[in-house]
């Protein structure tokens, strides 16, 4: 992290000698926001305990409801923003953050692709709310939940459903040094390959999103034997519909696939486009 201290000049009245003196410098404050989400991704940044610590002896936490009641006014240099836009109140909300950040980071599913609650967007979200809420009519919702980039400019997206702490350290890190972020940008292939695991598709027929997902979660379901669910999100250039190809080869219905392709990030660009081919 960053060095928090800067020297400074000192004259005595008695001597008139010049000493140095130390003193802290301003500390980033850094505010951590929800929107529609589980807390999942903000419980991730507690999680990292130790390391949490050094890095809260470097940064001041302006506001993070999560972890304090304690309320220090903006502007912040980094937010840190999780969750969906579901409501007209969370676009104006959404807004007021932006002007008070310099920096504005979307982390998790839910606030770089809408989340599973942009499952919404393939319905009709009336029908959702009247199978749900004994008075719908109190219920005021829009029709769509949407990711931060469409209403505010983000300036870095840290995918996962959660996200990798690990990851999320390291952003803000280089955040405060001004330093590109150290975070892979490779499929959950490539992941698998590092860590050993045998490919569970070809080698078991276990249907699998690795070879469209954005590494990050730690290889952690393919090296227990399960395919991948794709929580992290598609990778940088996937091709989903030739996957999909492979999945009905291995037996998978097309509302299957679909469905497949419907999870934590269904509204994601690739996933989504997918998923609508095989509606």
């Amino acid at each position: 992290m960053a060095v928090t201290k800067e020297k400074t000049k000192k004259v005595s009245r008695s001597t008139g000698k010049v000493s140095a003196t130390v003193r802290p410098r301003h500390k980033p404050k850094i505010a951590v926001w929800k929107f529609a989400s589980c807390d999942g991704c903000q419980l991730s940044l507690l999680a990292c305990e130790d390391e949490l610590l050094d890095v809260v002896g470097q940064i001041e936490i302006a506001y993070f409801l999560e972890a304090t009641t304690a309320v220090i006014k903006g502007p912040y240099d980094i937010s840190l923003v999780e969750g969906s836009i579901t409501t007209e109140h969370d676009i104006h909300r959404l807004r007021k953050i932006r002007q008070q950040s310099k920096k504005l980071i979307a982390i998790g599913a839910c606030a770089t692709s809408g989340g599973i609650q942009a499952l919404r967007n393939f319905a009709d979200v009336d029908d959702y709310t009247r199978a749900v809420y004994a008075r719908p009519d109190y219920i005021s919702t829009l029709r769509t939940s949407t990711p931060i980039q469409e209403h505010v400019p983000v300036d870095f997206e840290l995918r996962g459903c959660p996200i990798n702490k690990n990851e999320l350290l390291e952003l803000i890190n280089a955040t405060l040094n001004n330093r590109t972020p150290n975070i892979s940008h490779v499929s959950q292939c490539v992941e698998c390959k590092r860590a050993g695991t045998v490919c569970v598709m070809v080698s078991k027929g276990i249907p699998c999103l690795g070879p469209v997902t954005h590494a990050g979660c730690g290889n952690l379901c393919p090296s227990t034997d399960r395919g991948c669910f794709g929580c992290f999100g598609p990778s940088e250039a996937p091709n989903g519909l030739s996957l999909a190809k492979q999945l009905e080869k291995l037996g998978m219905t097309k509302h299957e696939i679909r469905d497949f392709f419907r999870s934590f990030n269904a509204n994601a660009g690739p996933f989504r486009k997918t998923s609508e081919a095989y509606d």
